[in-house]
């Protein structure tokens, strides 16, 4: 599927070498060399992003990576931020996650392997293609089939989620997290059982992944008093809480 990818990296060479590969592919790439670039071509016109996918670098000029994640983010909560970069601990790849970061590279990095996730990422963003402008919805486009949990509803047709009538964005990991547990809010899920039905993919073995995306819904949640809703089963996962 073509796609517009911004690829945003300083070194012209690997920059090269990515639009490159992605073109012959038959997306369109609109290269970034510097993290001032990027937030210039992220100036979102009318409150959208004319991209469908973001392929970032950490360690830029003018602007981080991180400050690049943070302004897709606030536009778009959905759209696919690939980080690559040299650092590689742990620590480093969950604060990405928190930022709002769909998926991580360490350089040096095959180029098939890049092509791969590129494809994973939006074919996800064809599944549901949720908006900002979605998020900042007064209603939903249709309340069929509708979930509900304490404070809860959640609306698989229109991708929507409010607390207490008040529509939160998430985005679209955070959603499938929820509307997996708030369908069956007797369960008690493992992390790999949750992993593979948010991302659709196996699980890699990374508990870190759904823990760190967990923390962030948590994190959203709390100014409405509702993020102890998400129990930790500890040495298995999380479930929710129905008291």
């Amino acid at each position: 599927m073509a796609a517009n990818i911004l690829v945003v990296e300083d070194d012209a060479d690997i920059n090269e070498i990515i639009s490159t590969q992605l073109s012959r592919q038959g997306h369109t790439c609109t290269q970034a060399f510097s993290g001032t670039e990027a937030l210039m071509r992220l100036d979102a016109g009318g409150g959208t992003l004319p991209y469908d996918l973001v392929i970032c670098d950490l360690m830029l000029p003018g602007a981080t990576g991180e400050q690049i994640i943070d302004t897709v983010r606030g536009v778009d909560s959905a759209l696919p931020v690939i980080v690559i970069s040299a650092r590689t601990s742990t620590a480093d790849r969950v604060e990405l996650l928190k930022l709002g970061a769909d998926d991580y590279l360490t350089k040096p990095f095959d180029l098939d392997e890049l092509a791969v996730r590129v494809e994973v990422q939006l074919r996800h963003r064809a599944k549901h293609p949720e908006s900002k402008a979605r998020d900042n919805a007064t209603a939903p486009e249709s309340t069929g089939g509708a979930i509900s949990f304490r404070d809860w509803m959640l609306d698989p047709s229109s991708r929507t989620f409010a607390v207490k009538g008040d529509f939160l964005p998430l985005t679209r990991i955070e959603f499938n997290l929820l509307e997996t547990m708030m369908r069956q809010p007797k369960r008690a899920f493992s992390k790999q059982d949750l992993f593979e039905k948010a991302w659709g993919e196996p699980y890699a073995g990374d508990d870190s992944t759904v823990t760190v995306h967990v923390s962030n819904i948590r994190a959203k949640l709390k100014e409405s008093g509702t993020d102890a809703y998400i129990k930790t089963v500890w040495g298995i996962g999380f479930k929710l809480d129905e008291a």
